[in-house]
């Protein structure tokens, strides 16, 4: 293992912990999908959430992050993706009225739904890019890369479980089908908040 791995490692482990236990798009939808769902319906959005951060992490690292310096609009159009779908997943969640679930009618989200939202989430966006322009595990783009998103899956999936096992944890507190009402609201309303950087800067 060489010293410059051994040396960035502890800043990579840590940027890592404080990206994936602080509140975010994903750690929001986690938590209102193990109120509404349950731990084990849940496992697969977990999942999809830990093995899309990591493919994010791998595409920055080959070129990706580059491509949006030269291209600048590709960020903007990312931009406006993310803005319209965390909207309507907002809009999902705060129409979510009961934890019981009949077939065919609401479902928690599924692995490649979660692989595929990372493309549109704005922290993981941030994540990437910033792991991919100030952490350096290695001197290879690509391998820097693919270290980094072995580190966000070692320490990034026991994180975003926690927010889902609290979820489950406050099922039997929201049984109550005002209090489950307001929690469901409370979620799109924070998973809204999260949309302000993005907001921020359009009007820049």
């Amino acid at each position: 293992m060489s010293s410059t791995l051994l040396s960035a490692l502890p800043a990579a482990a840590l940027f890592a912990l404080v990206m994936s236990i602080t509140p975010g798009p994903n750690n929001t939808m986690l938590l209102a999908s193990g109120v509404n769902f349950g731990l084990r319906r849940t496992v697969p959005h977990v999942l999809g959430i830990s093995a899309g951060v990591a493919l994010l992490m791998l595409a920055a690292g080959f070129g990706l992050a580059e491509a949006f310096g030269h291209l600048p609009w590709l960020y903007t159009v990312l931009e406006t993706a993310s803005v319209a779908y965390l909207l309507y997943l907002a809009w999902k969640i705060g129409t979510s009225s009961s934890v019981q679930t009949r077939d065919g009618e609401r479902r928690p989200m599924r692995f490649h739904e979660a692989v595929a939202f990372q493309w549109v989430n704005p922290k993981a966006w941030m994540m990437v890019l910033t792991a991919a322009t100030t952490i350096h595990l290695h001197a290879s783009l690509s391998l820097n890369a693919a270290i980094m998103a072995l580190v966000f899956i070692v320490i990034g999936l026991p994180c975003i479980t926690a927010w889902a096992a609290f979820g489950v944890t406050l099922r039997r507190f929201l049984a109550n089908q005002r209090l489950l009402r307001v929690f469901n609201l409370t979620m799109a309303a924070l998973l809204i908040l999260s949309l302000y950087p993005i907001v921020a800067h359009f009007f820049e």
